[in-house]
């Protein structure tokens, strides 16, 4: 996506743009991978869930709703990574085939994680303060 055309802050995301790199490098692997209904609709239903969750919880004002959206991305990048293990195991793909987007997945899982981590830090600055306030009042 060219930053040129940016709308929606999540457009900004690195990890937006890795998850929709990822489904994009699925692309030309699909008509193998379907040959396993279950597992292509399942790796289908995750790769699409991982835009979607960042970018809804870029979204949220509340860091609470915002990690809860970043960990159900991470989640679902976890399970594209292993949906990608049983199509090899089912000898869909080789492993030389799902490198790439291996590694893809990794970028994005510690991504999330990070930002994840970064909502719950912001948490618990919210609820720290007040507490700040009373030891400020007694230094001062």
């Amino acid at each position: 996506m060219n930053s040129n055309h940016t709308h929606f802050n999540h457009e900004k995301l690195e990890v937006y743009q890795l998850s929709l790199q990822f489904i994009e490098w699925l692309n030309p692997l699909w008509n193998r991978i379907r040959k396993n209904k279950n597992i292509a609709d399942q790796l289908d239903r995750a790769s699409i869930s991982v835009p979607l969750n960042l970018a809804e919880g870029n979204g949220k004002s509340y860091p609470k709703d915002r990690r809860r959206y970043f960990e159900i991305a991470r989640g679902s990048a976890l399970e594209c990574s292993s949906c990608l293990d049983v199509i090899t195991i089912k000898r869909l793909l080789n492993k030389e085939d799902v490198v790439e987007g291996q590694s893809l997945l990794l970028s994005i899982v510690k991504m999330t994680t990070k930002l994840s981590q970064s909502a719950l830090n912001k948490i618990s600055e919210d609820k720290f303060p007040t507490a700040m306030t009373h030891v400020n009042k007694y230094i001062s």
